[in-house]
């Protein structure tokens, strides 16, 4: 099928008047669009819980190994000029 029959079979298509559609896709795609606005909502809410449970988790790991503070030293040095 070359470039021009493509086009014309286009035309063909959006000239035709549209099919009706069945009643009852209207009511199952509002249903269907209200589950997945309820899916994504909860999982929007999780990840944020998500979020928010590991930045408490650093917190508290920070604020009790403190990384920052260099470790103490576990051999002591030798004991010279008594």
């Amino acid at each position: 099928m070359s470039g021009n029959d493509r086009d014309a079979a286009v035309r063909r298509l959006l000239e035709q008047a549209p099919r009706p559609l069945p009643p009852e896709i209207h009511t199952e795609a509002v249903r269907r669009g209200g589950r997945m606005l309820r899916r994504r909502a909860l999982t929007r809410r999780m990840m944020w819980l998500l979020l928010f449970a590991a930045a408490v988790a650093f917190t508290v790991w920070a604020l009790t190994a403190r990384p920052w503070v260099e470790p103490p030293s576990d051999t002591t040095p030798p004991l010279t000029g008594w």
